[in-house]
């Protein structure tokens, strides 16, 4: 066996290897960056429109879309658009990838960080009706491993208080709330085509805008404030009136984006496949509790695979010496001394937190490895 190194890492060099993660890079993908990279475009050109297109098409209409460098790119500029300024107090999820939440802190705004809910580890409406007041801006959702959270409750309360909903669907290409695609719903929603994401750019984000009128204003912020059509048909008049990031795609990513865009039900399908797989052979294990399963209101994107575990350590451990990677991945942001430190009013995070557990999925595992993990566990530890 190849030794983990002090990360507990393995080598995915050794076949025997079952890694939690693995890039999914389409087949044309090469073939397709190759073409862009013996082309005129290679920056922001005709492929990164295209790509803007094909995703609405499939995943946010009648919610444009528009491209941006990476997941993260796309909070920060949905919160700008959404208004949000320094010292705007916005209720986000404590449990997510800091990319969540640090976006908010360029803003100056005031985190209020909502508990989770036991089942789904999505934020939780009731303690978010509990924590929303008239200083409240935006509420920021996560829809954890690809399950969405409980729209309906939240709606209701950005409703009731006239404030938007950002949702953080980095982990949910693919899924739906009662019929409706994830990108299709909230005032905003981004995606994230990190590495290991269901799309791979490399690096890249999107962001879905309801209110067609703020588009302009995305696309002239996300490069530098500058107005680029009019800049490159020659009518720019030289100014900048508003502060604006680097944030655009280019091409070389997009052609990445476009090849996975063809052969996406294929991945969405595959990864059900691989989750149901797992559900199907945790059931009835003592110690063990599979997490987002049995909904029929909503369609789990099949991100993640995450149980929660009696001596978690305990099994982490037993895996490892199978030859199995498992990871929390995700960790409760106010552990970060960045957020201001741990919190006293989040129960459930409190005792989830020390028991969660993601298992290996990916499109270079087959049905067999999932058999093999489960078989692991069952075997107790």
């Amino acid at each position: 066996m190849n030794a983990p190194n002090k990360y507990n890492i393995l080598s995915s060099d050794d076949p025997k290897n079952i890694v939690l993660f693995y890039p999914h890079i389409p087949k044309k993908a090469v073939d397709y960056v190759n073409d862009t990279l013996h082309s005129r475009w290679i920056g922001q050109g005709p492929k990164v429109e295209l790509f803007e297109q094909k995703f609405y098409q499939r995943f946010t209409a009648p919610n444009i879309s528009l491209t941006v460098g990476s997941g993260t790119d796309a909070l920060h500029l949905s919160y700008i658009l959404a208004g949000l300024k320094e010292g705007d107090e916005v209720i986000a999820p404590v449990f997510t990838c800091m990319a969540t939440n640090i976006p908010l802190l360029y803003i100056g705004a005031k985190i209020k960080f909502a508990d989770i809910q036991l089942n789904t580890l999505n934020i939780d409406p009731k303690h978010v009706a509990q924590l929303v007041n008239e200083n409240t801006k935006a509420i920021v959702c996560v829809h954890y491993g690809g399950l969405p959270c409980d729209m309906i409750e939240l709606q209701s309360i950005a409703e009731k208080w006239n404030i938007p909903i950002i949702e953080d669907a980095a982990h949910a290409i693919g899924a739906k709330y009662q019929d409706k695609s994830i990108g299709s719903i909230s005032d905003f929603t981004t995606f994230s085509f990190q590495g290991i994401k269901h799309i791979t750019t490399g690096d890249g984000g999107m962001i879905a805008l309801k209110d067609n009128k703020l588009m302009d204003k995305a696309k002239r912020i996300r490069w530098f404030g500058i107005d680029r059509s009019m800049r490159q048909l020659g009518l720019w008049e030289n100014d900048i009136s508003e502060i604006g990031y680097k944030y655009q795609m280019t091409d070389i990513s997009a052609a990445m984006g476009l090849a996975a865009m063809e052969e996406i039900e294929d991945t969405l399908a595959l990864r059900k496949q691989l989750f149901n797989e797992y559900e199907k052979r945790l059931k009835n294990i003592p110690g063990v509790q599979f997490l987002g399963a049995g909904y029929t209101d909503r369609e789990h994107a099949a991100w993640l695979c995450t149980i929660v575990a009696e001596k978690r350590s305990e099994l982490q451990n037993k895996l490892l010496e199978n030859k199995i990677e498992s990871k929390q991945v995700h960790y409760r942001n106010d552990r970060y001394s960045i957020f201001g430190g741990r919190q006293n009013n989040l129960t459930n995070m409190d005792l989830i937190e020390d028991k969660y557990l993601v298992l290996p999925m990916h499109t270079k595992i087959i049905i067999e490895q999932v058999e093999k993990v489960c078989s692991v566990i069952k075997s107790g530890w």
